[in-house]
């Protein structure tokens, strides 16, 4: 199989798992807090990737590579958990969905920006029109204007898909997929540890049991596993490339929806 088919194959089972992001957030926070969902999942994933990474004994991230690491942090286990946590307070999972089929433009974007890959012009308006049938779409389900959960959404897309490029500039540089994530979550551990305690809801057993389910899914498949054929594919096949299978991303948040 050619390196980039294999790209593209673990591009779309990254793209499976989070697909089941926003509906399995909405879950959550119907009954626990925006705040704890996002520091809480990126916490337990943290854990369980120190230890990984410490059963396996991987050595500390080169120093010239901490920056980037941080600045994933920030996309990956902030900003994108915590503005779709608080678009899930709003709107529903499918409308998010929808939103967010903008990711792939604004992977592709970035990646031009930054990675230095350069996409063919037909590339380019493929994701132009794309992008436009999701803006017209939004517009149209808010009557000609965004709701405060569409702006939400459209800040998500936009961390993650920065998010997306450095972690795939990350692999490239000589660590596999599933260490990406796991530093990412390791370097974070300092604050969400101590957020997630605080947010934490004061009788644990008062929460519904698919609020936890879908709190359990966020954090061990949308936090942590998914990013294992993520990152690797977006290596293999080429960021912007491999980025255009999220648009499959907003039919299966349908299905999950």
């Amino acid at each position: 199989m050619q390196r980039e088919t294999l790209g593209l194959l673990l591009g779309f089972v990254g793209v499976f798992i989070f697909a089941g992001t926003l509906p399995f957030t909405h879950l959550a926070v119907e009954h626990l807090s925006p705040v704890f969902v996002t520091a809480g999942r990126a916490a337990l994933a943290g854990l369980l990737a120190g230890s990984t990474l410490l059963i396996l004994r991987k050595p500390w991230p080169a120093r010239k590579h901490l920056s980037t690491i941080a600045l994933a942090a920030v996309c990956l286990v902030a900003s994108f958990p915590g503005f779709s946590a608080l678009a899930m307070t709003s709107v529903p999972a499918s409308h998010g969905g929808v939103v967010l089929a903008i990711q792939p433009l604004a992977t592709s974007a970035i990646s031009a920006l930054i990675a230095g890959e350069r996409p063919s012009a037909a590339f380019w308006m493929a994701s132009l029109a794309g992008a436009a049938l999701v803006i017209g779409f939004t517009l149209h389900e808010g009557g000609g204007a965004l709701e405060v959960g569409d702006i939400f959404l459209l800040a998500a897309a936009a961390s993650s898909a920065l998010g997306y490029v450095l972690s795939g500039k990350l692999v490239r540089s000589g660590y596999s997929g599933w260490e990406v994530i796991s530093w990412v979550l390791v370097v974070a551990l300092p604050v969400t540890v101590p957020v997630a305690l605080l947010a934490s809801p004061d009788d644990p057993a008062m929460i519904p049991v698919w609020s936890w389910l879908g709190f359990a899914y966020v954090t061990l498949m949308s936090q942590y596993l998914g990013f294992f054929a993520w990152n690797a594919g977006l290596a293999m096949g080429g960021i912007a490339h491999v980025s255009q299978v999220q648009l499959l991303q907003t039919f299966i948040t349908l299905l999950f929806a």
